[in-house]
C-alpha cells in the first residue's frame, strides 16, 4: 500500500512539473516531427508522371483461359486441377436449447 502511495504522488509530481514546464515556455512554439519535404533537384524539368501505357483494355484472345477444376472426362485423359480439392464442410449437430 506505502509503494502504491508513493508511486501515485511521483506520478502527481511529475504531471505538475511537466505542466509547469508547458506553462512557462513560449505558447506558439510547435513541435515538429519530421523535417519538412523538400524538392527533389531537378524537379521542374522532369514530367510529373508517366505516359499512360496504350492498352485496349481487352483481354488477351491468344491464350484460352482454362479451368481451375476439370471436368471428369478430362481427369479421365490424364488432366490434373490446377487446385488441390476443398476440404470438406465440418458441421455439428444443433446446439440444444435449455
Amino acid at each position: 500500500m506505502l509503494l502504491a502511495s508513493t508511486l501515485i504522488a511521483a506520478g502527481l509530481a511529475v504531471s505538475a512539473l511537466a505542466l509547469t514546464v508547458l506553462s512557462a515556455s513560449d505558447p506558439l512554439q510547435i513541435a515538429q516531427a519530421t523535417p519538412p519535404t523538400q524538392s527533389t533537384p531537378g524537379a521542374e524539368t522532369k514530367p510529373a508522371a508517366p505516359a499512360e501505357p496504350a492498352t485496349t483494355g481487352q483481354r488477351p484472345s491468344d491464350i484460352a483461359p482454362q479451368p481451375a477444376r476439370p471436368d471428369p472426362d478430362a481427369q479421365k485423359a490424364g488432366a490434373q486441377p490446377a487446385l488441390p480439392p476443398a476440404p470438406a464442410e465440418k458441421i455439428a449437430p444443433p446446439i440444444r436449447e435449455k
